[in-house]
C-alpha cells in the first residue's frame, strides 16, 4: 500500500484491487498506517482517498537509519568476537 501511495493518492478500492486480502483487511491496515501518521485519508462522498505523509516517512527513514547503524555496529563486534582466535 505504501509503495502504491508513493505514486500518488489513491482510493481504498484502488489500493485493495491488486491485493490478495479482503477490503475490511485493507481498511484495517490503512487504519494502522493512519494512526501512525504515515497515511492521511479524506472522504468525499462515498470515496475515501489516501495519501502518504512525507514528514512522517522522513521520521521513519531516520529511525530506520539509526537502527541500521546500531545493528551494523553490533554485527561488527560479533564478527570480531567470532573471528578472534581464542587462547
Amino acid at each position: 500500500m505504501v509503495e502504491r501511495l508513493v505514486v500518488g493518492a489513491a482510493s481504498v478500492s484502488q489500493l485493495a484491487a491488486p491485493l490478495p486480502m479482503s477490503l475490511p483487511a485493507v481498511v484495517q491496515h490503512l487504519n494502522v498506517l493512519e494512526s501512525a501518521g504515515i497515511v492521511s485519508t479524506e472522504k468525499v462522498g462515498r470515496v475515501r482517498t489516501c495519501r502518504l505523509e512525507p514528514v512522517a516517512l522522513r521520521r521513519v527513514e531516520a529511525w530506520l537509519a539509526d537502527q541500521r547503524t546500531v545493528w551494523e555496529h553490533r554485527l561488527d563486534r560479533l564478527d570480531v568476537e567470532l573471528n578472534t582466535p581464542s587462547d
